[in-house]
């Protein structure tokens, strides 16, 4: 086999015929016999239905070999290299998939992914929690070293074995298969809290309209405010305290939390905060039934909406008394913040949410494509989107927080107590110094509510299809029912976090459930079943395929030696140097730490008990068990029942219609396909 390599960039060179890829010939046409034996005249309605496959393979890279990307009811079986072998399957098994309408819905469903509350909400916290400058080092490097590398990677995956990612790490590497489940277990636990998020957003959008024609966080005087209160248009000597908190700081503390003094006093429920949780999965689940985010314009209404609103907010925010300084803070590296632990592990998983690494999303995604579609462009473009976006909402809440800081004459650092509700405080603080700031509140507010809806159905749609899919013979045929027993589930273990004391719990889950440890412990694993036991030079083989093109050394030594390194780093570098979490000034008693390195285990523990099991539940000796588990096991796509859609709707950051069924990629009845006259086949 040959073992050149072709860096990107480089003319196309045809493929090696003695590479070990998936070709074989195409049935020859009515206008070009074959010079063997004549075939048999297709019939016509096979004829019309192979229209759209002809069209679809018109023009192949050049040097990239012909695929097969079918979905056979057999398994896969795969060649002494590893790289899968050509299945023989009947026809009859051949099922249709989605895929893309055209190219623009699959990258404008990747920006969508990339403009979410992981870049509006979580970035802007985490940057302010750790010292503005230093995280943005961290996040950095993460992003160059592990981010874009491993995005790529996971889409070209998908998009090679046509495969989503609840099930893929367990087809390269059988014995990691434990990564799937730890990923549902992620996955369940970010579906309970995130709708947290859309009933905090739900309440200031209805009391946008409550105290028109001003806002509600806009003054000093209402019931909920205390001594403190300071307002610009007040008189400074009329104070009674040097320490002054702004109306909109009490607004989220007071009113829309009424949060008690810490975790232990969990206090009585927040009955209005209980009635926004309900009308969010209300929602949530309405959307998932009714099938309202299949439509491709509404990829493109929230790829682009978010951004109208943010670059709105960015003008105003930059042209305010004081954002030069909170500009200055959030570009400055405080060096000694990164010999802590917080700003490592924060940025790294940060790329890791944002860019929906290791949760199923992207293998998802790449699925989605045809064979030959080149999704290195799309992930870069994606990625630099991603990463700009959440710059952007970093500019708005810096500015936003150094005209705060002006206003009180003190420090950044010193503003607002930094957690979850950061976005609470910043984005409608500068709403206010908006013309026709009700209008205003109303647009932000409902452009969150979007996105939070747009992550949490995807979400929660994810884990509902990875339930079915492993019992599908008992739960298939009441999906909607099993559905909205999820949701109610769902919804009765969120009420604990809209209590008095709710937001301490919200902080807890956020960086125990589905950040942090966990998720850099499922990407690590993810990265070396794809990287080390599939191989990485199977994995280009892969790319040349597709594109004819393999990546260059840059991409292969991330894969293989940096990511992977960067990740375990970082995991070793957060125990060694562990610190307690915080809300804000509020340190966790020791119960609550133990029982947030409890939910971090609920799901990493899986990754190794699956393997104990497999290795010895598994019929065979444990040494053979262990190396038939080291060697991939590609399985088709399930078969979908006649008459269902196909439901693909993985964890995302935004809306992505991905369950929209168009024209397949191999057709059914496509003689293209046929074994009979197969060369390769017939070998």
């Amino acid at each position: 086999m040959a073992s050149g390599k072709f860096m990107w960039g480089q003319d196309k060179e045809p493929a090696d015929p003695e590479q070990t890829f998936i070709e074989f010939s195409a049935k020859p046409s009515s206008s070009e016999p074959a010079a063997s034996a004549p075939q048999p005249k297709q019939p016509k309605a096979e004829s019309e239905k192979a229209e759209p496959l002809k069209s679809a393979l018109k023009k192949p890279p050049p040097g990239a070999a012909i695929p097969i990307n079918i979905t056979p009811a057999e398994v896969i079986s795969t060649d002494t290299q590893g790289v899968p072998a050509v299945p023989t399957n009947n026809e009859q098994d051949d099922e249709e998939r989605g895929g893309w309408g055209n190219k623009l819905d699959f990258l404008f469903s990747c920006i969508s992914v990339s403009v979410g509350l992981g870049n509006v909400w979580r970035f802007p916290y985490l940057c302010y929690k750790n010292g503005g400058g230093a995280f943005l080092v961290t996040y950095g490097i993460a992003m160059i070293l592990c981010g874009i590398p491993i995005f790529f990677q996971e889409v070209a995956i998908g998009q090679y074995l046509g495969a989503g990612g609840m099930t893929l790490v367990g087809q390269l590497c059988p014995i990691l298969k434990g990564v799937g489940y730890a990923t549902m277990t992620m996955v369940f636990f970010l579906d309970i809290y995130y709708c947290i998020i859309i009933a905090w957003t739900l309440f200031y959008l209805i009391n946008s309209f409550v105290s028109l024609p001003d806002l509600p966080w806009q003054s000093c005087g209402n019931w909920w405010n205390t001594e403190s209160c300071f307002s610009p248009e007040m008189n400074v000597s009329t104070m009674k305290t040097n320490h002054t908190t702004t109306p909109v700081e009490e607004y989220w503390d007071k009113r829309v939390l009424q949060i008690t003094s810490g975790i232990d006093v969990v206090g009585g429920m927040q009955w209005e905060l209980l009635g926004c949780l309900f009308l969010g999965w209300m929602l949530i689940y309405g959307i998932i039934c009714r099938g309202l985010h299949q439509s491709g314009k509404i990829i493109w209404f929230t790829a682009l909406f978010p951004y109208a609103v943010l670059l709105v907010l960015l003008v105003r925010a930059v042209t305010l008394d004081g954002a030069g300084t909170g500009l200055l803070y959030y570009v400055t590296p405080r060096w000694e913040k990164l010999l802590e632990a917080s700003p490592w592990i924060d940025g790294a998983t940060q790329i890791f949410f944002a860019y929906s690494i290791g949760t199923g999303a992207l293998p998802a995604l790449g699925s989605y494509n045809k064979f030959y579609h080149n999704c290195y462009k799309d992930a870069i473009i994606t990625c630099i989107v991603n990463t700009l976006t959440s710059l952007l909402a970093g500019c708005v809440t810096f500015s936003i927080l150094g005209h705060i800081a002006l206003e009180q004459k003190t420090e950044v650092s010193e503003v607002v107590k930094s957690g979850p509700g950061l976005v609470f405080l910043t984005y409608p603080e500068v709403v206010l110094k908006l013309p026709g700031a009700p209008i205003w509140a109303a647009i932000f507010f409902i452009m969150l509510v979007i996105l939070g809806i747009d992550s949490e159905f995807c979400i929660v749609e994810s884990f509902v299809t990875g339930m079915v899919d492993n019992w599908p013979e008992v739960l298939r045929p009441h999906r909607n029912k099993f559905t909205l027993g999820i949701c109610f589930l769902m919804f009765f273990l969120g009420a604990t976090m809209v209590t008095h004391g709710g937001a301490y719990i919200f902080q807890l889950m956020d960086f125990y459930s589905a950040s942090g440890m966990p998720l850099l412990w499922c990407c690590f694993f993810q990265t070396i079943a794809i990287s080390w036991i599939f191989g990485a030079e199977k994995f280009c083989d892969c790319v040349h395929q597709m594109m004819g093109i393999k990546p260059n050394k840059f991409w292969y030594i991330c894969w293989v030696y940096l990511a992977p390194s960067v990740m375990l780093a970082i995991f070793f570098f957060f125990i060694v140097q562990y610190e307690p979490i915080k809300y804000g000034n509020y340190q966790y008693p020791t119960w609550a730490e133990a029982v947030g390195i409890g939910i971090s285990l609920t799901s990493m523990v899986w990754i190794p008990a699956y393997a104990v099991y497999y290795v010895f539940a598994t019929p065979g000796s444990i040494k053979d068990n262990i190396v038939n588990g080291l060697k991939p096991n590609i399985k088709s796509r399930a078969k979908i029942p006649k008459g269902e859609k196909t439901a693909v709707i993985p964890m995302s950051e935004s809306s992505a219609g991905l369950i929209s069924k168009n024209s397949s990629f191999i057709s059914k009845n496509s003689s293209f396909i046929s074994t009979k006259n197969n060369s390769f086949l017939n070998q």
